[in-house]
């Protein structure tokens, strides 16, 4: 990960059993374990009565007090909650006297999306790219982009089955530098574009992410960035479905995140089409299945893609 400016990372290590109390509202939580640390803080799993929860520990105020400020966003967009509930917001005062802040957020279980695609299809691949982009568009309405999108801060959890944010430490208001990002879903880094906080930032570092889940050890973006990612799509022949969509995603010819998932859609109901033509034709030569093998295939894709995005937006 890397920020848009100079910066230091202040970590701090709090060990297993460790008891953080509140200095304003008193509630005390229970280190569990270390979960993550960033350019900000570090966050670890916690206990409150009882209840796990996650606690992200910084001596950065300001910059905390803008995450707290981003989820309080967040949890106002539109009836829907696109990151993690917030619980609590205080100051510590460690054994040695110095003040940390720290916020406390719901703890979320679940799968890296990597994983879960691996373990359960492909055509959950068209089904977190819609939910991905219904999310994103709701985010860029309400003036901000995500900014450091990337496979480390999404998560699947179940009941419905539905892709979660983690983190929002790198959302960035409209119109201003990204703050936050890393290398490999970054448009700069692949000299894509500028790191300008607008919706096709977070468009294109979609499809890195989607990228990222056919190639989880990634790639180098060698001697031409631009040549390289159009190889790498086109060589996963399950993004074949999706791949124009893709495409003008990667080259910035999305201003939307609605019109990326009219196209995605489209496209979805297109390859069910296909197919739905293809079972109706009586003969066919060897050759030919051969030939359509392939779309029938993407086709029964497109369909279980549809069925479980439809299905996920009838529930809560």
């Amino acid at each position: 990960m890397k920020m848009n400016q100079t910066w230091k990372k202040h970590g701090i290590d709090l060990r297993p059993g460790t008891k953080v109390k509140g200095k304003w509202h008193q509630k005390s939580y229970k280190i569990q374990k270390k979960l993550g640390q960033g350019a900000v803080g570090t966050v670890y799993l916690c206990k409150y009565n009882g209840r796990e929860a996650a606690l992200k520990i910084s001596e950065q105020s300001t910059s905390m007090t803008v995450e707290v400020n981003v989820l309080k966003s967040l949890d106002k967009v539109q009836g829907k909650r696109l990151g993690p509930y917030l619980l609590d917001v205080d100051d510590w005062v460690s054994p040695t006297g110095k003040i940390f802040s720290f916020y406390v957020m719901e703890y979320l279980k679940g799968q890296p999306v990597t994983t879960f695609i691996q373990q359960n299809g492909n055509e959950w691949t068209g089904v977190f790219i819609l939910q991905l982009l219904e999310d994103l568009e709701r985010l860029h309405k309400s003036g901000w982009v995500f900014g450091d999108l990337k496979t480390d801060n999404l998560l699947v959890i179940s009941s419905p089955t539905r892709i979660r944010w983690i983190d929002v430490g790198g959302t960035t208001q409209i119109g201003r530098a990204i703050k936050e990002y890393t290398e490999f879903f970054d448009r700069g880094y692949w000299k894509m574009g500028t790191r300008k906080a607008e919706p096709s930032y977070d468009l294109f570092a979609l499809v890195m992410i989607i990228l990222n889940v056919y190639y989880p050890n990634r790639f180098e973006r060698g001697a031409n960035p631009e040549a390289t990612l159009q190889k790498r799509l086109n060589d996963v022949k399950s993004l074949k479905v999706y791949r124009h969509a893709l495409q003008k995603a990667l080259q910035g010819k999305y201003q939307t995140a609605s019109e990326m998932k009219h196209d995605i859609t489209q496209a979805l109901y297109r390859a069910q089409h296909r197919k739905n033509k293809q079972l109706t034709t009586s003969k066919q030569t060897r050759k030919q299945k051969h030939r359509y093998l392939f779309l029938i295939e993407s086709g029964g894709i497109a369909i279980i893609a549809l069925l479980y995005y439809a299905f996920s937006l009838l529930l809560p």
